[in-house]
């Protein structure tokens, strides 16, 4: 089985209280995971909280676990105290309210925003003229006055990973893989 590593690598300090990871835009489907110097307990959500009873990676053991990848083309932005974003027409919004989303508007860097939440998706068939499926996104944009015209925007799913030990100390180690071939 080979692994293709995807986006950047990254590791948290375990020990008997939960920590959680910096976020992490969803790009592959699976995640592998490795504890050193002590079994981990692993959460992976929006903002988790490990504790004994989540799933359990043992002491030097790697092991792949798989999350949901959800993303769409941007194809427009209404900034404000919250922001809007609008998707191209046809397509659905694939987050809903509560999920955790990142921006990146390439060539429009002042755009982009990290693990965000969605505060409402607005599904309705025509929005002052417009057929294009909207969400709202607990982010303020208020200050960027310059037109959207990203080509390439895209909004992703993002998460968080917590681990915690038994007893001791050590290090989870995390990165986003694609697999290919078989075990």
């Amino acid at each position: 089985m080979a692994h293709r590593p995807v986006g950047t690598a990254s590791s948290i300090a375990i020990t008997t209280t939960s920590a959680k990871s910096s976020s992490f835009s969803v790009q592959s489907d699976v995640i592998r995971v490795v504890a050193i110097g002590a079994g981990a307990h692993v959460a992976i959500g929006t903002e988790p909280t490990a504790t004994t009873a989540n799933y359990y990676i043992a002491n030097g053991i790697a092991e792949t676990l798989a999350v949901t990848k959800a993303s769409n083309r941007v194809v427009g932005v209404i900034t404000g105290t919250t922001t809007t974003i609008i998707f191209a027409e046809g397509t659905q919004c694939p987050f809903g309210v509560g999920d955790h989303v990142t921006l990146t508007a390439s060539g429009q860097s002042y755009y982009d925003f990290t693990h965000q939440p969605v505060t409402a998706v607005d599904v309705s068939s025509d929005i002052n003229g417009y057929h294009q499926t909207r969400c709202s996104i607990g982010t303020n944009t208020s200050g960027i006055v310059t037109a959207f015209f990203s080509p390439d925007a895209t909004l992703r799913n993002s998460l968080k990973i917590a681990a915690r030990t038994d007893t001791g100390t050590g290090v989870l180690h995390l990165q986003q893989v694609q697999i290919s071939g078989t075990a």
